[in-house]
């Protein structure tokens, strides 16, 4: 460890394998510690064991939970969006060749105490059953519109300049119901509130045209991807690709401490009295507490079920919206 690298990387989360990767790519000598025994940080994959461990403090798991290797739990659950920008990302980087991806089986939003498969193009408007028929008519002829639209020809703008004209305004011109609003915002545009509806409505259209390219790309019934054994898969393979071109990976590392000079720069990393230097370190926010601000919090809970969720076919895997007002 004690040698000079161009790039010391902190944590094995998906952005700083993600960065490693590319940096050993460009031919940089790269230095990538982790003070967990395990790649991924806060975004692993966990087996029962890690989990248990993890959370309730020993290794010792329940019996009827079964072996611990047939789970793979991801601690930040996130579906891909199969022609969104990571996926470009690891088409690009070749990084596909290290995982598996599988589809997701369906999308369905929950709607007044019901569970509904979220309709994404104007085909799937008119056979679904969470619009009245005139409804239908009306959500079919928005998405026609979203469809058809294309930023550098102005015949598909129908007079409309989405820059300055807010989401709520294009709504109303088509006469959409609230619940159609709500299922169109969360579960297709997928806003976490409301706010988007008095913001400018390109960025909605945009989302919704990914949803539906998305969708087109496979016949899994939902425009989501995930790796086959879980999240954690993606910040390995990026680390497997900074390998291949000469990155140096270790785990386990305890007290990585940043050192900095007397101006303020970083210069290097300690760890078990060694100190290796650098000319820049990257990090993920734990490292260095003392430097970053919490902005925001995100509520999650994750639940190991027995049995699939009710009106989703028996999907093994699925994504169910909660809109804002249910």
């Amino acid at each position: 460890m004690d040698e000079e690298y161009d790039v010391i990387v902190l944590g094995t989360g998906l952005k700083e394998c993600i960065l490693s990767g590319l940096l050993s790519v460009d031919g940089l000598k790269v230095l990538h510690m982790d003070r967990n025994d395990y790649y991924g940080g806060e975004s692993t994959s966990l087996n029962l064991t890690k989990i248990w461990k993890r959370f309730k403090g020993s290794e010792a798991t329940p019996d009827h939970l079964g072996v611990s290797k047939e789970y793979n739990v991801d601690m930040v659950p996130k579906f891909m969006m199969a022609n969104g920008a990571l996926v470009r990302v690891l088409i690009r980087t070749s990084v596909t060749k290290y995982l598996n991806f599988k589809a997701v089986d369906g999308s369905f939003v929950y709607n007044n105490g019901k569970i509904h498969k979220v309709p994404a193009t104007d085909v799937e408007a008119l056979k679904s059953n969470l619009m009245g028929l005139f409804e239908k008519r009306r959500a079919r002829k928005f998405f026609i519109y979203v469809q058809d639209y294309e930023e550098e020809d102005p015949k598909s703008h129908e007079g409309l300049d989405l820059h300055k004209v807010t989401t709520r305004e294009v709504i109303s011109k088509y006469g959409l119901e609230d619940d159609t609003v709500d299922f169109i915002g969360h579960a297709l545009a997928l806003h976490r509130d409301d706010n988007y509806l008095d913001e400018p409505a390109i960025d909605t259209v945009k989302r919704m045209k990914l949803y539906a390219e998305s969708l087109a790309r496979f016949q899994g019934g939902s425009p989501y991807i995930y790796p086959l054994y879980g999240l954690g898969e993606l910040p390995q393979a990026f680390a497997r690709l900074s390998a291949v071109y000469g990155g140096t990976y270790m785990l386990n590392k305890p007290e990585c401490k940043v050192e900095f000079d007397e101006s303020g720069k970083a210069f290097g990393v300690t760890s078990e009295g060694e100190t290796a230097k650098c000319k820049k370190v990257v990090c993920d926010p734990s490292y260095l507490p003392d430097k970053v601000t919490k902005v925001g919090r995100v509520a999650r809970a994750i639940c190991i079920m027995k049995h699939p969720i009710p009106d989703t076919k028996d999907s093994h895997s699925v994504q169910i919206i909660l809109p804002k007002k249910q």
